[in-house]
């Protein structure tokens, strides 16, 4: 007896998919994919520069840009929907409030360790010291950050105007009215958060493709970098780059690693295994925001509760900037203070980190970080001015800021998850670092939160 089409197709469901056959292009590592894209950027960069190619050199620029535009096009309905449904997954977790002040707690430890390490090396190197710029080579920048634009800017004056001139800390402000106004509605809100989350997993879907051009936009970015300044301004800056590099370096593969050994009491190796993929995409992308979807894939993958993770990387790619806003302002500090010089003692260094810790949220995850830098040097009383010395060479610096600053957006919860309990440990310890490919095929969120039972909450002792 021949079954029925209906018990056809049931056999059908139960076979295991057939994997899908990939490209010769997906069968090279991304990393390698990237590593390709800074050489040939660098090459491409250099043939224009030296051999005077103005087309080659416009399309470098042209290519980097579309590759920031295609980030920037997410940023807003992404960051918006993002931050709206990782409050409202907070009501899967026990003693959230806790784990909410946990991780601002340690958001707040590592950014005084950042910029503390920041300030050492800036007195140790005087990056300022044999450049040959003056105070004339300065240029004030059009949009300049204080703490009263910074404080009275979060409250935006209508809802349109934020998410059409990328205001993000505005858009975060909407986004946490609306969650908590969410959670307060109970029930009554369960289709607007049902309609939040598919949104949310169609613009990370959208971004995934952004993601996979970031080789080609390595090779815009980097080519037109080289091409604009050539390798004379990076002699100029020589000192303050290193020093960039090295702070960031020393964070990342120093801080880090030893609150994971000690504090979290994980192997630091493993860690790297597993958050690699989004920390070299961080590397390329120049964005917190845009690499976010990333980041919360490997923040899960290393053992951290997706309903806690979806609350921490969201926050902590719009507030969790050692790179951009610890170390970054510190050294900026110290090398225009010298160029223009003016004289900084004990009070103007505790005002640096003070800064840093409270007002990292003025990064707001974008690539570049005027914001902070301006908002430092206003605090401080220095000349505006400095921040035209460092804007040639912003995107050969922020690439490394933004790898520490998605590093660090990992590293919390997997700190916070192991003090109180919730790490998962055998997931932690089988992290590898898999392609990106592997990331696209699992939904980053979940579609109803209030299918989960009492019994799937997570637990978080008292």
């Amino acid at each position: 007896m021949s079954a029925s089409p209906a018990q056809k197709a049931e056999q059908a469901d139960q076979q295991p998919a057939k994997p899908k056959k990939k490209s010769l292009i997906s069968k090279i590592p991304f990393w390698v994919q990237i590593l390709a894209g800074l050489v040939l950027g660098a090459l491409f960069g250099w043939l224009a520069k030296s051999q005077d190619i103005t087309w080659l050199a416009t399309t470098l620029d042209t290519v980097g840009d579309l590759f920031v535009q295609l980030l920037k096009l997410a940023v807003a309905p992404l960051v918006f929907f993002a931050i709206l449904v990782s409050i409202t997954n907070l009501r899967q977790v026990q003693n959230a409030a806790r784990l909410a002040t946990r991780t601002l707690l340690w958001f707040m430890i590592t950014s005084l360790i950042a910029v503390a390490i920041g300030l050492v090396i800036g007195l140790l190197t005087n990056p300022g010291a044999g450049t040959g710029l003056t105070a004339a080579d300065g240029k004030k920048p059009k949009n300049a950050g204080s703490w009263i634009d910074f404080l009275t800017g979060i409250i935006p004056t209508d809802i349109i105007t934020p998410f059409k001139d990328l205001e993000v800390l505005q858009i975060v402000f909407l986004a946490v009215v609306a969650g908590i106004a969410a959670l307060a509605l109970g029930e009554k809100a369960k289709p607007i958060l049902t309609l939040s989350s598919s949104v949310l997993e169609l613009l990370q879907k959208a971004l995934w493709w952004v993601i996979r051009l970031a080789p080609i936009g390595t090779i815009g970015l980097i080519g037109h970098a080289i091409a604009e300044y050539g390798w004379d301004l990076i002699g100029k800056y020589a000192t303050f780059t290193a020093d960039v590099y090295i702070g960031c370096a020393l964070v990342l593969f120093g801080v880090y690693p030893l609150l994971l050994a000690t504090v979290a009491k994980v192997s630091p190796i493993q860690f790297f295994k597993g958050a690699w993929p989004a920390i070299q995409l961080a590397f390329v992308s120049r964005s917190s925001v845009g690499t976010m979807p990333v980041t919360q894939r490997v923040t899960e993958r290393l053992g951290v509760p997706k309903a806690y993770a979806s609350f921490a990387v969201p926050f902590g790619s719009t507030t969790k900037m050692d790179g951009c806003a610890a170390i970054y302002p510190a050294l900026a500090a110290i090398f225009i203070a010298q160029i223009f010089d003016v004289q900084l003692g004990i009070k103007e260094y505790i005002l640096i980190a003070f800064v840093s810790v409270i007002g990292s949220a003025a990064t707001a995850g974008l690539t570049g970080a005027t914001v902070m830098l301006t908002l430092t040097l206003s605090t401080l009383g220095l000349p505006l001015e400095g921040v035209g010395l460092l804007m040639a060479i912003d995107p050969i610096l922020d690439m490394m800021r933004t790898a520490t600053n998605v590093a660090g957006q990992v590293v919390v919860p997997v700190i916070v998850s192991a003090r109180e309990k919730i790490l998962d440990h055998d997931a932690y310890n089988s992290a590898t670092s898999s392609p990106l490919d592997d990331f696209e095929s699992k939904p980053a969120v979940d579609v109803d939160a209030d299918a989960e039972s009492s019994k799937e909450r997570v637990p978080v002792p008292a």
